[in-house]
């Protein structure tokens, strides 16, 4: 299998904006329509805010390509505890409204629901550092249409990665 990973380690105040440029340029290139674009990066935006406000550092930004097409998006930090996050991403699609005047709790779902359901929470090392951490990731939208259901092989990224400022 021909996989490969890019990779970027932004400090905390920028992980939500290169989050997003990475995804939008990503995308962009392969010729993916706006609308899923801009879904994809509403999605990579909120993982990585709450990176960033339930985690902790090192941040990184990973996306990995299956025969040079970007198939997975993943937000690293350095907090491993998943705690209930893939008890959350997992669970069938729930019927009850979430509290639209709650200030947080939203997020997953919205996750969820604009990956329509390909999106996962596992435990990983640190591609910079070789730390436990945690990723929340998603599948991005390809130009065939099909999504992954599960990230590739990191062992078989790791080899052909490519780190970005």
């Amino acid at each position: 299998m021909d996989v490969g990973m890019l990779v970027t380690a932004p400090s905390p105040e920028a992980v939500v904006s290169r989050a997003r440029t990475l995804v939008r340029e990503v995308l962009q290139d392969q010729g993916i329509p706006g609308d899923e674009v801009a879904d994809a990066e509403l999605v990579v935006a909120e993982l990585a805010v709450n990176a960033v406000r339930h985690g902790r550092p090192p941040y990184e930004v990973r996306i990995f390509e299956v025969a040079a097409v970007p198939v997975w998006c993943e937000v690293v930090d350095g907090d491993p505890d998943l705690c209930w996050i893939p008890a959350l991403l997992d669970r069938a699609q729930d019927l009850s409204v979430p509290d639209l005047f709650a200030e947080s709790g939203r997020g997953l779902l919205l996750v969820r629901a604009l990956s329509d359901g390909y999106c996962r929470a596992y435990r990983t090392t640190t591609f910079t550092t070789g730390s436990p951490a945690k990723t929340v990731a998603f599948a991005l939208p390809t130009p065939s249409a099909t999504r992954l259901t599960y990230p590739p092989l990191l062992h078989l990224a790791r080899g052909r990665a490519h780190l970005l400022p």
